[in-house]
């Protein structure tokens, strides 16, 4: 990278190296001076577009963010399905996405970051889980439905988290999170109805 090369390309190039790495080696790669070097960067280069390393780290959930946000819009489409029907799909991609990107969901939700009010993750996250609240609300208009979110979402958390470590694969015999996923929807919304 050349010092001519606009300050948005190079902040952008830092975050893009930083997205790559956390696909390919996790969470834990993610030092300031690696980040650098695969950009072809001083090591010094990253502190003028980010002052702290939670900054850095903080852009880089935040393309997770995006990710997961515009999967989740797909699963929920235009909203002609039940909420019930939403919520599945959602739950599935929810699931997918931690399935299939690892290392970007455990940086995506550090508490650390989130707790970080600067970083603008709250404006990430938090638009995410009122989808799941708004979901809820309408599958379920008797209860709190920013509890019953809360609590299923964690539901979903440890069930993403249990089955990359292979311990719902051995404690239930699935080879599949689509009942556990059922079952959790079910506990926190009451079984669906028969049609």
């Amino acid at each position: 990278m050349s010092m001519s090369e606009p300050e948005t390309g190079l902040r952008d190039r830092l975050v893009d190296v930083g997205v790559e790495l956390v696909a390919q080696e996790g969470a834990q790669a993610l030092t300031l001076r690696e980040i650098a070097r695969r950009a072809g960067v001083s090591h010094g280069a990253p502190r003028r577009h980010f002052p702290t390393h939670l900054e850095l780290l903080s852009a880089i959930a935040r393309r997770g963010f995006a990710e997961l946000g515009e999967r989740a819009r797909g699963a929920v489409g235009d909203g002609t399905a039940s909420p019930r029907a939403q919520l599945t799909a959602l739950g599935r991609v929810y699931l997918e996405f931690a399935l299939d990107n690892s290392g970007m969901y455990e940086l995506m939700f550090r508490h650390d970051l989130l707790e970080s009010g600067n970083l603008g993750l709250r404006d990430t996250s938090l638009p995410l889980f009122g989808v799941l609240v708004d979901l809820v609300g309408r599958a379920r208009p008797d209860v709190d439905a920013r509890l019953v979110a809360g609590a299923l979402w964690a539901n979903l958390h440890g069930v993403a988290q249990l089955w990359r470590w292979g311990s719902l694969q051995l404690a239930t015999g699935a080879d599949d999170f689509v009942p556990l996923l059922r079952s959790a929807l079910d506990a926190h919304l009451g079984p669906e109805a028969a049609l």
